[in-house]
């Protein structure tokens, strides 16, 4: 089966709500027009449901299939664009300073979109399908606000399934690993508070950044030499914050970095260690050391079977050869890992042409793929809530 017919009919109007959405590019939890836009058109489209406010900016589509069915299938988007500046000089380009949805939510968004449209008119399956639309993704905890509102509680979903573009793969390859999948994250600060002084008299200051450097030399050696060699694990410093002037020692610097891990095993070793280092150096120096570590992202668990079943729905759609169950472990990571901490799914990437990552200001979405992952979300629908 390729791209569903109905799907197909509409494809055109689908580039251009993506493309609206490209242009105007909102934040985490300030998708306000982008979640306005969602809610009209389900409801313009005749979802049962449309319920707004989860998670801040967070939309919810309760679709209602021809029988009634005891189970519900969830299938989630995100929303939010990043905090950077576009740089592709296309014709639809943000208009946003500062806003660019360079990882492709704005697709994600559209696809479930289509998705929503086409089993409103179908309803070719028995149960509820539950359309959820997300703010927030890149960092900021959009999943966890929705979770926290009671996403769950309030509307029940026995699988969820969610999907992000890939343009590092052959368009239309879609990819899915069972067990983790993609890697949980810390965000960490590290505030060093010394003694400043004089530029030209050192000796009446406790300087900051020269403890910083030793410091940061001092945690590469975390994953290095206390991660076994079998458990992925990365540590990278990102930012280094301090003084002012040429001729003043500043009082302070700023460490700043992330953590990635696939285990809570290793994650909380990392922790424990970075916090021993920041206490050893601060008795050293005789100064105060104070880190702050934020677990922002889970480690992302894909059920087996569950990853299977979405396998064989895309080779519907894609064919079989472009549908493949993948080894290798993803050190990025993404807030849908705490969706799948509370209810089995999994989660998958299509590969749309491209040549540029996500994240880069030269990032391009190929609209071509919209139709395909609608289809995707659709049929997984229907597949797991047979009439």
């Amino acid at each position: 089966m390729p791209v569903l017919p109905k799907i197909a009919d509409y494809a055109d109007e689908l580039t251009e709500i993506r493309r609206d959405f490209h242009q105007h590019p909102e934040i985490g939890f300030e998708e306000v027009r982008t979640s306005g836009i969602v809610a009209e058109l389900l409801k313009k489209w005749g979802v049962d449901e449309v319920h707004t406010g989860l998670g801040k900016t967070g939309v919810i589509g309760v679709i209602k299939g021809k029988k009634e069915g005891s189970r519900s299938v969830g299938v989630r988007a995100d929303m939010d664009a990043l905090p950077m500046d576009e740089l592709t000089n296309l014709p639809y380009a943000s208009k946003n300073p500062g806003a660019f949805h360079g990882c492709g939510h704005d697709s994600h968004t559209t696809m479930l979109l289509g998705a929503a449209r086409y089993l409103a008119e179908t309803r070719d399956f028995a149960g509820r399908a539950i359309m959820i639309f997300q703010p927030a993704e890149e960092g900021l905890g959009g999943a966890r606000a929705m979770l926290a509102d009671g996403l769950f509680d309030k509307f029940p979903c026995d699988e969820v399934y969610g999907m992000h573009n890939n343009p590092l793969a052959e368009p239309n390859k879609f990819g899915v690993k069972p067990g983790p999948a993609m890697a949980g994250a810390t965000f960490f600060d590290i505030t060093i508070n010394g003694v400043g002084s004089h530029g030209a008299m050192p000796h009446h200051a406790r300087d900051p950044i020269v403890i910083a450097t030793a410091l940061v030399q001092n945690l590469q050696s975390i994953v290095s030499r206390n991660v076994q060699p079998t458990q992925p694990a990365v540590l990278s410093v990102t930012q280094i914050h301090s003084g002012s002037a040429y001729n003043v020692v500043p009082d302070k610097a700023v460490i700043s970095g992330t953590i990635r891990y696939f285990s809570d095993e290793v994650r909380d070793l990392i922790h424990d260690r970075l916090a021993k280092l920041c206490a050893g150096f601060a008795a050293s120096y005789e100064v105060e050391i104070v880190p702050d570590l934020r677990p922002v992202f889970d480690v992302l668990m894909n059920d087996a079977d569950l990853s299977e079943a979405y396998r064989e729905v895309a080779a519907e759609i894609v064919g079989e050869e472009n549908a493949t169950i993948t080894k290798e472990l993803v050190t990025g990571s993404e807030d849908f890992a705490d969706m799948l901490k509370a209810v089995p799914g999994a989660y998958c990437t299509l590969g749309h042409k491209g040549s540029i990552p996500v994240h880069n200001p030269g990032f391009i979405l190929d609209d071509d793929m919209l139709p395909v992952g609608a289809s995707i979300m659709a049929r997984i629908v229907e597949k797991r809530l047979p009439l």
